[in-house]
């Protein structure tokens, strides 16, 4: 059947009929623009609540410079080691696993090597970690929720089967290899549900941020909690298959989110007992800013 075809389907989402388009020779990748987008929005965010906390305007910028290419590199990776067998198995492509633009990015390796390259670049800069950290974690929601949107593109990462009005149509070349499905049959729209999530979990941070005046690594820590809370119930409804899936009966990613709820939380509670404020200072000693002439 047709995309044409699918898209009159009653009571569901059609997927893009396209996820690439041509400016003479050079391709605009939706999925690409969706992650370029979270990442200029993650900037911005980041960058307004840095000043708000008494940092310097350009700060969240200099650090983006270390944090997104490290954090590419290891949502790739993550990726890439959770699902070898796709291209290092009999037949599998290794030079496939450079190609970004196809899909394919862990969240969890790009956190981890994202916040490498933050600390390089915090300590060049004299920036005290856990504020800026603090400043920069819900505009990361926001970029999470954004590059969502690339997987729609590329129809991927979709939930099993589901007659739900908010089904998602998924053309059959883009069904999971081996797997086949009644013509009409729709599937969790996964990506949706995490990107809602994500924005709700912004929502929530933002406020909680303002009324009880976190510091001290407590943004990053309830970051963390919101999104895992969401992400493993999320995961459970995922049919793509990954090499790391069953462990204990839950996949690889359910058990990620469960232990790194348990450590936020953990966290959460022992920073709230001893610091009830943020911090005043966001610099190290003697690594303040210099104030402009006549500022």
């Amino acid at each position: 059947m047709s995309m044409t075809a699918w898209s009159v389907l009653p009571m569901s989402i059609p997927s893009p009929s396209q996820g690439i388009w041509y400016l003479g020779p050079l391709p605009l990748r939706g999925y690409a623009l969706c992650i370029i987008a979270g990442i200029i929005a993650a900037i911005w965010i980041g960058e307004k609540r840095w000043v708000a906390r008494g940092g310097r305007a350009g700060d969240i910028q200099d650090l983006a410079i270390w944090a997104v290419p490290f954090g590419l590199v290891g949502a790739r990776a993550y990726h890439v080691a959770t699902d070898a067998g796709r291209y290092f198995g009999d037949d599998g492509d290794p030079w496939q696993a450079l190609y970004l633009w196809k899909g394919g990015l862990g969240i969890w390796g790009g956190i981890a090597l994202g916040a490498v390259g933050v600390i390089i670049g915090a300590r060049l800069k004299g920036i005290r970690l856990l504020p800026v950290l603090d400043a920069m974690a819900p505009g990361v929601l926001v970029a999470q929720a954004l590059g969502r949107w690339g997987n729609w593109f590329n129809q991927e990462l979709y939930g099993r089967p589901t007659d739900l009005p908010w089904g998602l149509e998924i053309d059959p070349s883009h069904w999971p290899p081996g797997r086949s499905f009644e013509v009409g049959t729709t599937f969790h729209p996964t990506f949706l549900y995490e990107s809602l999530w994500g924005l709700g979990a912004f929502a929530v941070l933002i406020w909680a941020d303002r009324r009880f005046r976190l510091g001290h690594g407590q943004v990053l820590a309830a970051y963390v909690a919101l999104y895992t809370l969401g992400r493993g119930w999320i995961e459970t409804l995922r049919i793509d298959d990954v090499e790391l899936s069953d462990v204990g009966g839950l996949r690889f990613n359910v058990w990620t989110s469960i232990v790194l709820f348990v450590v936020a939380v953990a966290f959460l509670v022992w920073s709230r007992r001893r610091h009830r404020e943020r911090e005043e200072q966001v610099y190290e000693p003697g690594r303040e800013p210099v104030a402009e002439p006549g500022a």
